[in-house]
């Protein structure tokens, strides 16, 4: 999930955080779960769901992430003012769980999609080893604005979709979801094994749409696996859709103008945009600010 300083928290709400790498896990062909550990995070306060946090990853070569300022006022312009062969990398995760051990100690396990050397993040998780620290921007209360599953009250099924880079998040979600919810699902991932043993207590029909089995383009495969589904007795279903940007505006077209869901109970996020990297949209999202300026941006 690409971050943008828009993702940057309300300092009420959020601050910075010391994360000490405890264990990697690996977890099927594209996913490897990381679990940091480390002090600070005794004020650590998830909101559960899609809660997602800013992590700054130190550039190739570095072990521990480095920032010239964590003050409220001050980090974003420092950070942004650092040469680019020293800036850490600012990218946005889900919190996939929190947790706190039987000897006491907080963890907080986020899982990285791996696709090898070809971005900072996969590149960083794949060489993770313990004792490493990077730092992130964290919520310091449940309630935040960075927990965007909000279904309205009178919500009676949860229709879900998200592509590999939101598969966390969905997970995250089901985990959450109390016994008696009925959840259509369908999650798009590159390969067979990627297909997670995911637990919940939700009624949940999950569809796998697998990209290494179809030749097809990936909206098509994603679209003809939302129309064979047919339709559903839901009268005010909810809908959380994130991955990359065109594609999830497509499925949302699919739920609005086929499916005939109220687009306000439509929450979606584009989590990528294909044909551009995480550095071109910060780029796009830094274009005309000031240093200090934090930008909007919508994928």
């Amino acid at each position: 999930m690409t971050a943008t300083a828009s993702d940057a928290p309300a300092v009420a709400h959020f601050r910075f955080f010391e994360l000490e790498v405890v264990r990697t896990r690996r977890l099927g062909h594209s996913f490897l779960r990381v679990t940091f550990g480390g002090e600070s995070l005794a004020g650590f306060r998830s909101g559960g769901f899609d809660q997602s946090l800013s992590l700054f990853l130190p550039p190739s070569g570095q072990e521990h992430t480095v920032l010239p300022s964590t003050d409220e006022d001050t980090w974003f312009a420092a950070w942004r003012g650092m040469p680019e062969e020293e800036r850490p990398v600012m990218r946005s995760y889900t919190v996939r769980e929190q947790r706190r051990t039987t000897d006491g100690a907080d963890e907080v396990d986020i899982d990285f999609v791996l696709h090898g050397d070809t971005g900072p993040a996969s590149r960083w998780a794949g060489q993770a080893v313990a004792g490493r620290r990077i730092l992130a921007i964290g919520p310091a209360v449940a309630e935040n604005k960075s927990v965007r599953f909000q279904p309205p009250a009178d919500t009676d099924a949860i229709w879900m979709y998200a592509d590999e880079t939101a598969l966390p998040a969905a997970a995250a979600i089901l985990d959450r979801l109390p016994a008696g919810t009925g959840v259509r699902a369908w999650f798009e991932v590159p390969h067979e094994d990627d297909r997670l043993d995911l637990s919940t207590a939700a009624d949940a029909d999950i569809t796998w749409i697998v990209r290494e089995s179809d030749g097809r383009e990936r909206t098509e495969q994603v679209l003809n696996a939302l129309r064979a589904a047919g339709p559903t007795a839901a009268v005010a279903p909810y809908a959380w859709l994130a991955g990359e940007a065109a594609t999830i505006r497509s499925v949302r077209r699919h739920f609005v103008q086929e499916r005939s869901v109220d687009r306000r109970a439509v929450r979606f996020t584009g989590y990528w945009r294909l044909g551009a990297s995480e550095e071109q949209l910060l780029a796009e999202a830094y274009a005309g600010k000031a240093p200090s300026e934090d930008p909007t941006s919508e994928l």
